[in-house]
């Protein structure tokens, strides 16, 4: 047996007797160490309590750092920003201005409400990153299952940005994981009533919004996903994609599943996937 397997297999005592205590997300934040960024918490970038966003910022940030502005999944129902902060603390040890948003849930909104918050956080990231150590001209949007439509939405369909006084083109480029981009007809009964089933509109599918335009992408999904089909969502976009000669990488993992693979993210569990250097890999190229 190799070190690390050793190391590894003494940590799984720690990890379980953290999870057994408190919540998996707030374990896993718990197990993330945050000694190599900074921190800047509730900021608001519009009105009411669920516009507001974190900033996780590389202690040797000088205003060069390329950004992303993460958006949670929770099925549009459900997530706090701060059950998060191993996903801002990894990347921000990487090299990265994390941005992590809370927007608006059903049923306080429905759809594209949330779709309207996301774009306004990406504005407020655009013009603040400069004050965090961030490049306003290496922007990145990013999410995880709703997240990830969130994101896709941002970058695909200009309407949003366009509110904001900005266009798609102003993102260098969008990650999403496990994300739902051609899911009609809605199945998920919590789903329905988010987009207003049966009468979904189908200009709220991000595979319609694909153009030559479009931003570059780096779509990861787990492949037994059991929650969210890749293959109709992450193969097919990614398909949509190269067909308008945008370029995308399409990258499948099989030690995870819909939910574990953003948990990749932290510091215990990211034997289970490369989807951290995978991202950072995207986000810091030339």
């Amino acid at each position: 047996m190799t070190r690390s397997s050793i190391l590894l297999l003494a940590a799984v005592p720690l990890l379980l007797a953290v999870l057994a205590a408190c919540s998996p997300l707030t374990a896993l934040n718990a197990l993330t160490p945050g000694t190599a960024s900074e921190r800047t918490a509730n900021l608001a970038y519009g009105d009411g309590p669920r516009r507001k966003l974190d900033v996780y910022q590389p202690r040797d940030a000088h205003g060069a750092a390329p950004v992303v502005v993460f958006f949670y999944g929770g099925n549009w129902v459900a997530g706090e920003r701060e059950d998060y902060a191993f996903v801002g603390r990894a990347l921000a040890l990487r090299g990265i201005v994390t941005v992590i948003a809370d927007y608006r849930l059903y049923p306080e909104v429905s759809y594209p409400d949330f779709l309207k918050d996301a774009a306004q956080a990406v504005a407020w990231a655009y013009r603040e990153a400069g004050h965090y150590g961030g490049d306003p001209q290496r922007l990145f949007v990013m999410g995880h299952s709703a997240g990830a439509y969130n994101a896709a939405m941002i970058a695909l369909d200009g309407r949003w940005l366009a509110e904001q006084g900005m266009t798609p083109s102003a993102l260098r480029g969008w990650i999403g994981l496990a994300g739902p981009y051609d899911f009609l007809p809605i199945e998920n009964p919590t789903t329905k009533p988010v987009f207003h089933f049966p009468a979904t509109p189908p200009e709220s599918q991000p595979i319609h919004h694909v153009t030559a335009a479009s931003p570059s992408a780096l779509l990861i999904a787990a492949r037994s996903d059991k929650l969210v089909n890749p293959t109709r969502n992450t193969a097919h976009l990614a398909a949509a994609l190269r067909a308008q000669h945008v370029p995308v990488q399409e990258l499948y993992y099989d030690k995870v599943s819909h939910t574990t693979l953003i948990a990749t993210f932290a510091t215990p569990l990211r034997w289970l996937s490369p989807a951290l250097e995978d991202v950072a890999a995207f986000v810091q190229r030339p």
